[in-house]
């Protein structure tokens, strides 16, 4: 295994060919803006790994610099223990992408598709052939697998992106943004779709909708500004903010005068609509809505809120995350 002595730009850090991916103080710099900055993550193999985070917080100038498709400015890199820097090619080798723009020949049938990829990887005429006919049925294409792709739904065009990222079955798949502007139903199907690959593959997967991180990922760095701003599995940053409990309570006929009182006994109240969200530590459940409905309000649920990862990441960040 190609070595070399730490630099200053990898100062503080030991290199772990054991990992899939490894970085260094990874920095990226347009002009005056820093786009990533000083990024230092451990990916082991077989993790499925997300940067969460909103546009413009560096998630894909990251996995950009990691396929070798952009220098960083300052700092580095290890995939499978090879420099991005150094041994670019090496790492191309071992990699599939699924940019954030489908890369797609619409003219060209999901198997034909496959199939040049495949050519373009060197994978041999035999294997490419046997390789794309599997994927186009992993991925639910089979019975589209000679139709144009210029006919696909965005669902389809997304699945079979991911597909052609396979197709050198690669050990590290980099996936930017993979649902992208796909309605829910169609989210999840590809949820599942990416959610076979854990543990065969490592992933690492950028997006902004919290419930795809939370749904996927073994890990989360919660990236912003081109920093990680904390990193974890789900629960690990959802339990950043169980510091108060939260009571939310739906009902009506809350008053003014109901809403005074209820104020005046809690030191945390909101309302939303017909919401009444009372946070504050070890809250009794009972005297809370015992005390509710004495003030005359009719309440049809209540029920002790879990912290998500949206609220976390507020937290976090003290920004709100919109997709």
């Amino acid at each position: 295994m190609w070595r070399h002595k730490l630099s200053e730009q990898e100062l503080n850090r030991e290199i772990d060919d054991s990992l899939a991916i490894q970085t260094f103080d990874l920095s990226r710099s347009f002009g005056p803006i820093r786009a990533v900055n000083d990024l230092n993550i451990d990916i082991s193999r077989g993790e499925l790994f997300a940067l969460l985070g909103p546009n413009g917080s560096g998630k894909t100038t990251t996995i950009n610099m990691l396929c070798c498709l952009l220098k960083p400015t300052r700092g580095t890199a290890h995939v499978l223990g090879f420099d991005i820097n150094r041994q670019s090619n090496s790492v191309k080798s071992l990699i599939g992408t699924s940019p954030q723009d489908t890369t797609l020949s619409e003219r060209l049938s999901p198997l034909e598709n496959l199939e040049l990829m495949a050519r373009l990887n060197n994978v041999a005429p035999d294997k490419a052939k046997k390789w794309s006919a599997g994927l186009v049925e992993v991925m639910g294409l089979g019975d589209r697998a000679k139709d144009q792709v210029g006919k696909f739904s965005g669902g389809m065009k997304r699945r079979l992106s991911i597909a052609m990222s396979l197709i050198s079955d690669p050990a590290v798949v980099f996936l930017d943004e993979p649902t992208l502007g796909l309605d829910p139903q169609a989210r999840r199907a590809l949820w599942d779709y990416i959610g076979n690959l854990k543990g065969e593959k490592t992933i690492l997967l950028t997006t902004h909708y919290m419930e795809e991180a939370d749904y996927l990922a073994d890990r989360v760095g919660i990236i912003d500004e081109g920093k990680i701003a904390a990193l974890g599995t789900s629960i690990d940053l959802k339990s950043m903010v169980i510091d108060k409990q939260i009571v939310v309570i739906n009902g009506w006929n809350i008053t003014i005068a109901a809403l005074g009182s209820i104020k005046s006994r809690y030191q945390d109240v909101k309302v939303n609509g017909g919401q009444v969200i009372i946070a504050g530590k070890n809250l009794d459940f009972k005297e809370i809505t015992d005390y509710v409905h004495s003030t005359g309000a009719i309440i049809r649920s209540a029920y002790f809120k879990e912290p998500s990862l949206e609220d976390a990441y507020l937290r976090i960040t003290g920004k709100e995350l919109k997709a």
